[in-house]
Order: structure tokens, then sequence, then C-alpha cells
């Protein structure tokens, strides 16, 4: 802790790396630049902060996101550069704040005597920021870094999480004052249900025969996974989880029937169209679940709606009875009145025909893995990571046609470990993420499934891999087009492609000439030995795999419904 008594005259740039040192932070993610010199400085003269310089401002910040996913805490990205330095990281704090991720990122600004005269690089990046973060602020001196930097610390926290961006004047990071104690704790408050609303859930429940948990952010944000998979076995009902977060509960449970919704799989989906009762804990029910459509939900079921956020209960669905609370907290207070309870409603019949239905399902997935055609169908690729990757796996995925088709299609067996970009939608993101991730856990595997058009977009970053040593294993489903643009061209357009074809050079040399490790997959037969001998490599790895091009499925054929003739 430093105190204004026992130390001398500080830098802003200091004071911000004593913030850094105050809450426990040990990664920093960011691009050098003009504007923050004093700050980088100051990195240098504290090594215990490991700073991973990147390539780019938007992969930095999808590493930072990554990060703070998958460890619980900030993850925080610097751009140096005021002007096209923040511009930069725009799109990645647009995907942290549709994720609700915890990242503070930090950019400089144009000196404060030059702001507002049209000077070099200059940009009101406080109204750039404004609409894609949870807070965004402007320091105006030097003194003020203390208290803004914990209140952006304590609100990007805060559930629900989101980004909070900082920017900082050149001359005020290069300010030399006396601090206080920089030192400030964060409580954080989760609202929790009340006795009568406990009540009110159970009697609702136990009038239901056909009743479903469906599972969301919420809980796998605040590991709720353990008292979850508990309520369900207590009251012998399935649990479906929303779309991007099927790893809230390991794909082993019998009781779990997986994702639910269009991108998710028919047996989960199933469960929600036919429920009288839906307990929705820690979800919005939001898009990608739902699509905001009843054919995906049943109309006539009685939801019950646990969210963080008092807004969000009953924002797309009408609901039963709506309750704002932490959802982990609900679950246990749920869990301790039922405890108790003598008499439980019987959902046997119910959840014994998930069961069945779940397991013929599963079967059916390996049977239908199209194992022995050439080109690679992705089925095939799904059947063997399924089988190959080690349970401890972490797996990061992009947007796009064939790796929508994995959400659903992979195993998922700890908490966090399935990264996603489907609130944003976002090509670019996996590779990028999966490198935070892996500085998360630097002792577990991480995956990064992306094609070849998003790679393409990031692949500079295989010179952070290489030279911080973070040892991901990229796999780049190579079909030569824009997939989901491509398919949508081939349902709705007549087959009039334009743009969706791409030319892309051998991504496995790639890797090599970066100094990573590279594979060329062409064959069904070849997939096992390469994921094998990349997850041994003690390198980053790039696979490059050969995927028929005509493997592709639009995902979003509600939006051409008026094409459809």
């Amino acid at each position: 802790m430093i105190n204004k008594e026992s130390h001398g005259l500080l830098s802003g740039g200091q004071a911000v790396v004593e913030i850094f040192k105050s809450k426990s932070t040990k990664n920093v993610f960011g691009l050098i630049g003009s504007s923050t010199m004093e700050l980088f400085d100051a990195l240098f003269d504290n090594r215990e902060i490991n700073f991973i310089d990147v390539r780019d401002e938007r992969t930095g910040t999808h590493m930072a996101d990554g990060y703070s996913r998958a460890s619980g805490q900030a993850g925080i990205i610097i751009a140096g550069q005021n002007g096209p330095g923040a511009t930069n990281l725009v799109t990645g704090v647009a995907q942290a704040n549709a994720a609700f991720s915890s990242v503070i990122s930090i950019a400089g600004a144009v000196t404060s005597e030059h702001k507002g005269k049209d000077t070099f690089q200059e940009v009101d990046q406080q109204r750039l920021f404004e609409p894609i973060t949870k807070k965004t602020y402007s320091v105006n001196q030097t003194d003020e870094i203390p208290k803004l930097m914990n209140e952006a610390y304590s609100v990007a926290l805060q559930p629900r999480c989101g980004p909070v961006h900082i920017n900082i004047p050149r001359d005020v990071f290069a300010n030399k004052i006396k601090f206080d104690d920089f030192e400030n704790k964060q409580n954080i408050n989760l609202p929790n249900a009340s006795k009568v609303d406990i009540e009110k859930v159970i009697n609702i429940i136990m009038s239901s025969s056909k009743a479903v948990i469906i599972a969301g952010g919420g809980v796998k944000n605040t590991n709720g996974h353990q008292e979850i998979i508990k309520l369900a076995k207590i009251l012998n009902i399935p649990i479906v989880s929303s779309a991007g977060h099927g790893d809230i509960i390991p794909s082993d449970v019998e009781i779990y029937a997986g994702q639910m919704g269009p991108r998710g799989n028919v047996v989960a989906t199933k469960l929600v169209k036919e429920a009288d009762i839906i307990l929705a804990i820690g979800t919005r029910l939001g898009f990608n679940s739902t699509f905001f459509s009843y054919d995906n939900i049943n109309k006539n079921a009685s939801i019950i709606q646990i969210d963080i956020e008092k807004s969000a209960i009953g924002r797309y669905f009408p609901v039963k009875i709506g309750i704002c609370a932490d959802a982990k907290n609900f679950t246990k207070q749920l869990l301790d009145k039922i405890s108790s309870m003598k008499k439980i409603t019987n959902f046997n019949n119910w959840t014994e025909k998930l069961i069945n239905e779940r397991k013929k399902y599963l079967k059916e997935r390996d049977e239908k893995a199209e194992i022995n055609t050439n080109p690679i169908r992705p089925t095939a690729l799904f059947k063997i990571l399924r089988d190959v990757l080690p349970k401890n796996s972490s797996i990061t995925l992009d947007a796009g046609t064939l790796c929508l088709q994995s959400t659903d299609a992979l195993n998922y067996f700890e908490p966090r470990c399935l990264f996603t970009p489907l609130d944003f939608g976002l090509v670019g993101f996996s590779f990028a993420c999966g490198l935070g991730v892996k500085i998360a856990k630097p002792n577990k595997p991480v995956i990064s499934l992306m094609g070849d058009g998003g790679f393409g977009m990031t692949l500079s970053e295989l010179s952070t891999a290489v030279q911080h040593k973070i040892n991901t294993v990229t796999i780049v489903m190579n079909n030569q087009s824009w997939g989901a643009e491509k398919a949508y061209q081939r349902d709705f357009f007549n087959g009039k492609f334009i743009g969706s074809d791409i030319k892309s050079p051998p991504f496995d040399k790639i890797a090599e000439l970066y100094g990573a490790k590279g594979f060329r997959v062409d064959q069904v037969s070849e997939i096992k030995h390469a994921v094998k001998a990349a997850l041994n490599c003690n390198k980053p790895v790039v696979i490059d795999l050969n995927v028929d091009p005509s493997a592709l499925y639009s995902f979003r054929r509600d939006s051409f419904t008026h094409r459809i003739k």
C-alpha cells in the first residue's frame, strides 16, 4: 500500500499501476503508444504484473475478454494511443458488452489543453464508448485516478457485469503528485429472493407435471452449477441451458439435455416447448435461445424468471412470477426450503422420457457423424473432438456457420470452459479469446475453432502467442468461404455468389513462419493424430483443416422468410 507520507511524487501512470497492484491484477494486455508512455514505464518497473503486448487493440480486447470470463477477474486492455488506438478497441469492447464480460479498457487521450480543438488523432472518446460500456470515464485531473479506477473495477465486477472504459489524457499520465492510499475495498451487493417469493415458486412448481429448469449465464458466472444439479435431482426435473452456455452443467449429468433453441439441440428445445412450468434461472430468455418466438418456448407455460437485472424480467416473455436475485443465492434459498419438505411432486415419467430421448439423440449424433467422407464434413471433426479432447479442455468459438454447428455438438465438463461470441455474432474472436483463456488457465488445454475468414483477420496474434508461449490449439475449419453468407446466397438468392468465396494462404505454413507449429489435414483419418500431436506439442499450434465447402447451414432463416417462395 502506498501513501503520500511514505512515498514521494508519483506520476499518473504510476498511480494506475498501483491500482492494478491493489486489486491483485496479475495480467494486463495492451499495445504501446505515445499518449500512455508513463503508464508503460511504470509497468516496466513493476514486473510482478505480466504485460502481454498484442498486435492489435481489437484482438487484445478479445484476450482480456477471454481472460475475464475464464478467471472471474477483470480483464485489462490498454490502448496506448488516443484516436486510432482507442477506436480499434470498439469492436472488442462491444463484444464484451454483449457478453457481460468484466473488461476494463484504458485509452490515452489528447492533452487536456488540446481537447476539443481538432488536434492530431482527436476523437470524442467519451461519446464513442458510452453506448457500448456499462460506464465510461474521462479523467480530468491526476488526483482523480485512484477514485475513478477503483470505481471502474467495482462497476465492471458488480453483477450484471460488463465492460468499463477509461480515457486518460497524456498530461494526466505525466503529472506527478502525492497520493493518498490506493486500496479501496469492493462491496458486491447481490439481491436475494424473499421468503414469500420462495413459497410462491414452490407452490407453482408443485402444481406442475412437466417442469424444466433453464440455466443461463447467471448460473455460469456465479459457479452455481452444483446447486442447480442438486435442485434438479431433488425435484427430479430436467435441466437445459441457454444458447452459448452449454458448459453450465457437465455433459455427463444424466438429467441435463444440453443447449436449447435454434442454436441448440432438438431434445432440449422440445423440453422447453412442452414444459408447463419453466424455471428460468439467470437467463434473460434472449434472442439466441428463443429468437423471441413461441416457436422455441411453450406459449402456455408458466414462466418463473430469476435475474440479477430487474429490467430483464419479463422483457421478452410474460412471466408468472419474476424475482430480482442472484442466480446462485436464489437456488440455495430454494434448495434449503425444498430439502425440508416431506412431499415433492413426482416428475418421474417426464424426466425418464427426457433421459431416454437424450441417450437416443447422443447415440444418433455419433452414428450420423460423417467419418468416411472426404473432403471433411464438420460432423466428423466434432465426433473426433468429443473422443479425443481431455475433459478439462476449454473451447472457444467464432460466429459463422461452421462454428455455430459446433455449439451443441461438443462435450463440456467444467464450468467456464465454453467461450462464444453468440450475443454479438462476431467473426475473428476465437483465436484471440483463446489466448486470454490460456493465460487464465495455463495448465489446461485450450482449443479454438474458427473459419478461415475469421482466422485471417487475427493471425498476426500468432506473434503474441509465440513470444509469450501461449500454447493454444487453433483448428481452422477451412472451407474457402464466408460460410454463413454463402449459405444465405445459396438458399435465398438463387446461388448468386458475390464476395463469399475467399482465398487464403496455407495457415499451417504461416504458423511455422511465426515460430508456431502447423498441421495440414485433408483426410478424416488424419484428424485424430493431428489433434493429439497438437495437444502435446508445447507450442502454439494451428491445424489447417480442409472442410467441405458445401457443408453450409443458414442459421438465421428467420431473417429471410420474406424471400421464401
